[in-house]
């Protein structure tokens, strides 16, 4: 997850072939000098090796073939000025020949960091399109550069440009969102047994008729609509519809009030078994370190990343930043974090937990065994999500400090390229130097809690495993005590997310409570039972997530049976969380058990709604009372379509769903040639802060759910991460239990 501004902090707008540009308004500056060649090249440059000539009045280059990047071949103009907030619009006319190829056409810096701030994809054809794209650009700068850049294929062809144009002063873009028809619904599936409503977007206060309509265009059952008012989340006027009494199984409904008709829905709880298995595929993608076969992930095949395989610098033997140490670490293996290419204890820490837990927990641990994942150790006699998350494992073992250096037995916090990457860029071919990050007390901890939990859930199948996970996490615990105030920098975000975390109380926590369960010694019951953390209400608007950890090492308490004195009163604490979020749902016009302060939603809400999900289903396992089954399955309804935008922010899943999140190898909206994520993965979701530019430029004054854009550049919206699946992954397994 990217929690820091950096060279990919990118702005991009679809891609249009259009005709002649209209005329100039009298405000608009032209930013370009000779754009349309009629002076010659200057003061355009390219690529050494590669020099621009003039054909019937265009500016052509020759292009190398057995490049690698984008940047490898480029044509350009530099010592262009920007303004913060002002919009542009750049254009162009492009011929490629043979057609087909993809070139890159950025505005950028034209210095290091060669920070980029805005970049289209056109596939160019040989007869040549103009392209025209507006952005608002987020900085002033006097050393802004136009440039095509057209690396990266391995045969040779040709370019030519024409009529390059960067105006200033235009208006912007007014973005709207296409909402599809008023009646929002799970556009998946609801299962027979349970809860079914959907939301109605209207101007009318008053109650309305509605139809639930079979595939045939039967009406199978009706009712009348309950007015909810102004929904704040969306700033929208809502009436919710119930038609939970209906249970027969099919597929092809729709629902009809007001004129509108809803997208399709099954119901039936299929999808949700299938949902099951996709999202833990996320996981084989994600993988560094280890070639992605064809035969198992049809689409997505592509040579090991970081293996010290030129141009990777690789992971085997990484080096520290500057001054942190003197030694190299193997940290190869693990999962890439989420659209790039940095890999995270803290993160891998949380997700790693959430998986684990979702096979301890689970009610139907068949559906879960050997083979169901199809990966490379499926046959083992192993749980395939056991194999998974055990690739994460060992590399989370790897990033602690070896017996005999400084603060031994700490962990690394992070490791990854020194400087950012641009997009797309596919693992194997990521250039940059690699580097191990400080230790930190956080990241620690999330090795002394997974590792202790893993000692437990692996000691049957793999005792010697066990025991060394089990041993790492008393050397991390203890670690830890010595040095309990080593925290990540939040300036640390230069090449990577900074994953700062100054509040470490939950991760004491938490790790005393996974080494309880595993050990059963008395210290570690000793240092749960004197942490305020074991008797604070810790359930806020996002119950946990990497930086809020309590919450795991309470529900493990709670639900693993242990002789930890005062158990009910942990019990009873999960299931005042749950009553508090379902109190939330129902006061919620879209079925959401999420409200966070002044309407400000969070960087990856969709994981914090699941999360808090995962707190209501931890609550039914305690109680067995339907509320908190149904409050889980009602809470889905939102991630498939039931929200503001109409939209499922699971790939693959719903007519209407998620397709371009932020990454650097699922970058089809960037590169033709690349796949869109898999089927099965979770888009980040509403982000009131809009971090990036191409939300700030698209999204301004938006509210809570609308601040969402589908965009590949949208980072603080639309990104992919571990930790995001995992939630999805083990809510899916629960609610495909309750059929």
């Amino acid at each position: 997850m990217i929690r820091a501004l950096g060279a990919t902090a990118l702005l991009a707008v679809a891609l249009t072939a259009i005709g002649p540009a209209s005329p100039a308004a009298a405000d608009e500056v032209e930013q370009l000098v000779n754009g349309g060649f009629t002076s010659g090249t200057e003061p355009w440059w390219s690529t050494a090796g590669m020099p621009i000539t003039l054909r019937d009045g265009k500016a052509c280059v020759d292009v190398p073939g057995g490049t690698v990047n984008r940047w490898d071949a480029a044509v350009g103009q530099n010592d262009i000025d920007l303004v913060e907030g002002e919009t542009y619009r750049y254009s162009f006319t492009a011929s490629g020949d043979p057609a087909g190829h993809v070139a890159r056409a950025i505005v950028g810096l034209s210095v290091a960091p060669y920070d980029t701030y805005f970049e289209a994809s056109p596939v160019l054809s040989v007869a040549g399109d103009t392209y025209s794209y507006t952005f608002t650009s987020a900085v002033t700068t006097a050393q802004a550069q136009v440039a095509l850049q057209v690396g990266g294929s391995a045969d040779p062809w040709g370019l030519c440009l024409d009529d390059v144009s960067l105006v200033g002063g235009v208006p912007p873009e007014v973005y709207q969102p296409d909402t599809g028809p008023r009646v929002r619904v799970n556009q998946v599936a609801y299962l027979p047994r349970g809860p079914k409503k959907a939301t109605l977007v209207t101007e009318t206060t008053t109650k309305l008729p509605w139809q639930l309509k079979n595939a045939a265009g039967t009406t199978v059952a009706r009712g009348h609509t309950v007015p909810r008012g102004v929904d704040v989340s969306s700033g929208q006027n809502v009436q919710t519809i119930d038609f939970s009494r209906y249970r027969k199984h099919g597929t092809g409904f729709t629902l009809v009030a007001d004129g509108e008709t809803s997208r399709p829905f099954d119901i039936d709880a299929a999808a949700y078994e299938q949902l099951r298995i996709d999202a833990l595929k996320f996981y084989y993608t994600q993988r560094s370190g280890i070639e992605i076969k064809e035969s198992l992930r049809p689409g997505y095949a592509r040579p090991a990343g970081h293996v010290d395989v030129a141009p990777n610098l690789g992971d085997g033997a990484v080096p520290c930043q500057s001054g942190v140490c003197d030694y190299k670490l193997d940290v190869t293996g693990g999962w890439y974090d989420a659209g790039d290419h940095g890999k995270y204890v803290v993160n891998g820490g949380i997700s790693t937990w959430e998986l684990l837990n979702q096979f301890e927990r689970t009610s139907e641990p068949a559906r879960l065994r050997d083979g169901t994942l199809a990966i490379p150790e499926s046959g083992n006699r192993v749980p395939d999500i056991l194999d998974e998350v055990r690739w994460e494992l060992d590399f989370l073992l790897k990033m602690q400090v070896p017996a005999g250096q400084p603060l031994a037995g700490m962990v690394h916090h992070k490791i990854h390229d020194a400087n950012w990457t641009g997009l797309p860029l596919m693992p194997h071919l990521d250039p940059q130097q690699r580097e191990l990050h400080p230790v930190s007390t956080a990241a620690t901890l999330n090795l002394a809690a997974t590792a202790a939990q893993a000692a437990r859930i692996y000691k049957r199948y793999d005792p010697a495993f066990a025991r060394r996970a089990l041993a790492a996490a008393r050397t991390a615990y203890t670690a830890a005590l010595a040095e309990p105030a080593r925290y990540a920098p939040e300036s640390d975000g230069v090449g990577g997310g900074a994953y700062n975390d100054s509040k470490v109380d939950d991760d004491f926590y938490w790790a005393a409570a996974e080494l309880y369960l595993t050990t059963g010694d008395k210290k570690y019951a000793d240092a749960i039972l004197a942490s305020p953390v074991h008797t604070a209400d810790i359930f806020g608007p996002g119950a946990f997530d990497w930086a809020s950890t309590a919450v795991a090492g309470r529900l493990d308490l709670a639900l693993i049976p242990n002789k930890l004195p005062g158990r009910s009163a942990i019990r009873d604490s999960i299931v005042r969380g749950a009553d508090k979020y379902l109190a939330i749902q129902a006061g919620h016009a879209y079925g959401v058990p999420y409200a966070p302060a002044n309407n400000m939603w969070d960087w990856g809400s969709n994981s914090t709604i699941l999360n808090n999900l995962v707190v209501v289903a931890s609550a039914y396992d305690l109680t067995h009372r339907d509320k908190y089954r149904d409050g889980v399955v009602e809470g889905m309804d939102y991630l498939f379509g039931r929200n503001a935008l109409n939209y499922s922010y699971v790939t693959g899943y719903g007519e209407v769903s998620s397709q371009n999140e932020h990454s650097r190898w699922y970058a089809h909206q960037l590169d033709p040639s690349l796949p869109n994520p898999p089927k099965g993965s979770l888009a980040g979701g509403a982000n009131s802060s809009i971090q990036d530019p191409v939300a700030q430029s698209k999204l301004a004054g938006c509210v809570g759910q609308f601040c969402y854009i589908d965009d590949i550049q949208s980072w603080s919206t639309n990104e992919l991460t571990i930790n995001w699946n995992s939630a999805l992954a083990w809510v899916a397994s629960f609610v495909a239990d309750q059929n």
